[in-house]
């Protein structure tokens, strides 16, 4: 028996989809490799101690304050000693102890040579002021938001060398610079308390023209154009890559780049345009920064509000001719090898808060030497190379 059944039409099938990828994946493993010359720099080797020094700076004064005023602030000030107290001894040529009046507790002032300090840093933020609050501003356009959490920005003060109280003092007055604090409801507010509020700019930065990146620049001093953006490499010395990484590495020139303050939002994340964005991104980040470095940890906060992948940290293995990671006192440490090794052919400025931070680790060296002549027993002669005109004798030369 014959079916009555139309047959049934075949419909043409859709054309199967084709994705080239210009580039196959490759595994790159940093191998540790230490390198002395960055372990040589003192801004760099002193960093851990370096942050909870210049706050008690901030928090003392010439007069001789109980260590109970500060030792309640140990975690906020992140000293690495279980005890403030023996924090401050450590640095003697910054502080100095004495016997309070009762019970025989330990008070501590502020040496002559780092009120001095204090008043330089104060001074070069005022004269200085719209370039180093102008990091901050580049940090925040680099948000897809143009906004960034008042806590995550507060975080940050430090490695932009600006004033730690820069958003709960008043008399900094930071609608000046452009900024504003709002609320989740988008009102402006003037509150201390960082829980939900946000930092961002007068006019959400939409009148503002974007500013170029560092390798932007770079480029346009060395061709004169932005067709082609490649990333400076300084390979360190004794540091070998397999050849299919040299291949990978010259094909990953050639890619397109994405400038931090660009829409990404057309980029595949998984390809290796979208890693080569995250590179730029945290070129552009460290280059901001005072000494072009900062804890690998602290950059985590970042992740969400920059468009960075869920793995970022492991661009700084993947790319060692890029950063390099200095490993002390059981931290990490992200360093951007090109403001250390380009010398001058490079369109990273010096931060204005550099030399004030070269100083406080010279204090931090000579606290050194009193120690030592103390457990010696031998009387030293120390020149202060903190002098009264706010001067000082570079003792390690920056890489060139």
């Amino acid at each position: 028996m014959q079916s009555l059944a139309k047959p049934r039409a075949l419909e043409p099938l859709p054309p199967l989809a084709v994705y080239l990828q210009s580039m196959s994946y490759v595994d790159v493993r940093m191998r540790r490799k230490k390198d002395a010359s960055f372990d040589a720099v003192p801004v760099l080797s002193h960093a851990r101690d370096l942050r909870p020094l210049a706050s008690l700076v901030r928090l003392l004064s010439l007069s001789p304050t109980p260590v109970s005023a500060v030792s309640k602030l140990r975690r906020s000030l992140e000293t690495p000693d279980r005890r403030v107290a023996a924090f401050l001894r450590r640095f003697p040529a910054a502080f100095v102890e004495s016997v309070g009046p009762q019970h025989n507790l330990p008070w501590f002032r502020l040496s002559d040579a780092a009120a001095r300090l204090l008043r330089e840093e104060r001074d070069v933020f005022a004269v200085r002021r719209a370039d180093i609050t102008g990091r901050l501003r580049r940090l925040v356009l680099m948000c897809p938001r143009r906004r960034l959490p008042l806590r995550v920005a507060q975080g940050m003060l430090w490695h932009l060398g600006i004033p730690e109280d820069y958003f709960k003092d008043p008399d900094h007055g930071i609608a000046h610079d452009g900024f504003q604090i709002l609320t989740p409801g988008g009102v402006t507010c003037q509150d201390d308390d960082g829980d939900g509020r946000e930092l961002g700019l007068i006019g959400d930065g939409k009148d503002q023209e974007m500013p170029l990146s560092v390798l932007q620049m770079n480029a346009m001093r060395k061709s004169g154009s932005l067709a082609q953006v490649p990333v400076p490499l300084f390979p360190s010395k004794g540091l070998r890559l397999k050849q299919k990484i040299k291949d990978w590495l010259e094909g990953f020139q050639m890619l397109p780049y994405v400038s931090p303050y660009e829409d990404f939002s057309h980029i595949n994340r998984g390809s290796d345009v979208s890693e080569k964005r995250s590179v730029g991104v945290l070129h552009e980040l460290l280059s901001l920064f005072v000494t072009c470095s900062a804890e690998r940890r602290r950059l985590l906060c970042l992740r969400q509000h920059l468009g960075l992948p869920q793995k970022f940290h492991l661009v700084f293995e993947r790319h060692p001719h890029v950063f390099y990671l200095l490993l002390k006192e059981k931290t990490c440490f992200a360093v951007l090898k090109e403001a250390y090794m380009a010398g001058g052919d490079t369109a990273i400025g010096e931060h204005p808060m550099l030399e004030v931070r070269k100083k406080y680790v010279e204090l931090m060296e000579e606290s050194r030497e009193i120690i030592r002549s103390r457990r010696s027993r031998k009387p030293i002669e120390l020149e202060s190379k903190v002098s009264g005109s706010g001067d000082i004798e570079d003792c390690v030369e920056i890489l060139s």
